[in-house]
């Protein structure tokens, strides 16, 4: 279990808990068998009012998993999840989805296509019965989409007639438009243009300013996890490794895996990227449904020693506000 200082989040008012979280899901692995696929295992953390959470990763690390698993579209094998104060575990959601949303990785899979802007942003409204009538509805739908910069001709039309950018833009206002407090980000850019990118960032940005929103902001882009989050959490197959400050993960990096993913990024100066060191990840990733003892990282980690095989690390404090899950660091 994670340290119960971090748990806390000393220093500011928690917004998010996640406990001992737990996500498997039963594959079939022969005619009869089934194994568990341990997607989320075991991982806490807690996120401030205000802040940014980000979390990186290689595919298929858990990263998805555990941002639908915090907001309980997929249902949590064991763990908590405490969201202000209160535990959401075998709770009536409907009360929560006003306060916890989500934006979508593809912005072309992620919107029904038979349904007009208007009623795409406007259907968690319904649902939660937010307005009084149809003109504070539409004066609300037209609100939002000015917010995120949609004009306001769009009302009527469908997701196949505007840009990946703009059917972004309209994802996101269907999550503003049930003033939540938390949002999880499910890599938000990845399917956008470089140009594109740089713009929905910014407005994330804006928004979270102007709503006082807190962002999970899930990601396999590096950059862009340390331009906008406040801090970093770095996720290896279902497991939290390392927990820190954005700059600080920068700075000082601590666990291997964590070491080795950072010199992978490009650096915009070719002096220093000449000079410095590329740490190969040697072997593949091993499957979470057969995943090896102790220390999930071990086989493809150069610091292995035998109690790395036989004990799986905690996330321990080893700085101020440093979390790192490593027995040789």
């Amino acid at each position: 279990m994670a340290d119960k200082r971090q748990q806390n989040g000393s220093g500011s008012e928690v917004l998010l808990e996640v406990r001992n979280l737990k996500k498997y899901f039963q594959v079939r692995t022969g005619f009869i068998k089934k194994t568990d696929l341990k997607a989320v295992d075991d991982v806490s953390f807690s996120i401030k009012k205000g802040e940014t959470l980000g979390i990186v990763g290689e595919s298929g690390c858990g990263k998805t998993t555990l941002g639908r698993t915090i907001l309980r579209l997929e249902e949590p094998t064991a763990g908590d999840i405490i969201y202000d104060g209160e535990s959401i575990i075998g709770r009536d959601m409907k009360e929560f989805r006003s306060r916890m949303q989500i934006v979508f990785q593809d912005p072309y899979a992620s919107l029904d296509p038979r349904k007009t802007v208007s009623d795409i942003i406007g259907e968690a409204m319904d649902i939660q019965k937010l307005c009084a009538n149809k003109t504070e509805r539409r004066e609300r739908i037209l609100e939002l989409m000015r917010l995120v910069g949609l004009n306001s001709e769009f009302y009527n039309r469908f997701p196949h007639e505007f840009s990946g950018g703009q059917r972004q833009r309209i994802g996101i206002a269907r999550a503003l438009a049930v003033n939540p407090g938390f949002i999880v980000c499910d890599e938000p850019v990845s399917a956008l243009d470089v140009s594109i990118q740089a713009q929905i960032i910014n407005m994330l940005e804006e928004l979270q300013e102007k709503r006082q929103l807190t962002y999970l902001f899930i990601a396999h882009d590096l950059a862009i996890v340390k331009h906008i989050s406040t801090r970093i959490g770095v996720m290896y197959l279902g497991h939290m490794v390392e927990l820190t400050g954005s700059a600080e993960l920068y700075r000082n990096p601590l666990h291997p895996y964590t070491e080795m993913l950072l010199s992978a990024v490009p650096i915009a100066n070719p002096d220093a990227s000449a000079a410095r060191k590329r740490i190969k990840l040697e072997g593949e990733v091993p499957s979470p449904l057969n995943p090896p003892s102790g220390c999930p990282f071990r086989t493809r980690c150069p610091k292995a020693t035998a109690q790395c095989a036989g004990e799986i690390p905690v996330l321990r404090e080893v700085g101020e506000g440093h979390f790192v899950a490593c027995h040789n660091c």
